[in-house]
């Protein structure tokens, strides 16, 4: 296990330390998954991996397969699509 430090900053920032982010291979750019128990008062930050391109058409021809089977459309998808942009933008 490795141990660092950090403060939080007036703008809410916290800056993973150096340690930390040499010894998990954290670049600049990289995105997180960041989750809060209340009861611990701990928080968990997961790097969002991409899957590897095979992986990746495994997973394409995995949900073609079920929407297919559920009888989902394209038309349903685009529906979709613009519902949720219509309630992020109210």
């Amino acid at each position: 296990m490795v141990i660092g430090t950090t403060k939080l900053s007036s703008k809410g920032q916290l800056v993973i330390p150096e340690i930390i982010r040499d010894k998990l291979g954290f670049k600049s750019g990289d995105e997180f998954v960041v989750s809060a128990s209340e009861k611990d008062n701990a928080v968990l930050i997961k790097l969002i991996e991409l899957p590897e391109s095979e992986e990746f058409e495994a997973l394409l021809v995995e949900t073609r397969a079920h929407a297919r089977k559920v009888g989902m459309k394209k038309s349903d998808i685009k529906q979709a699509i613009s519902k949720a942009r219509r309630k992020k933008y109210r």
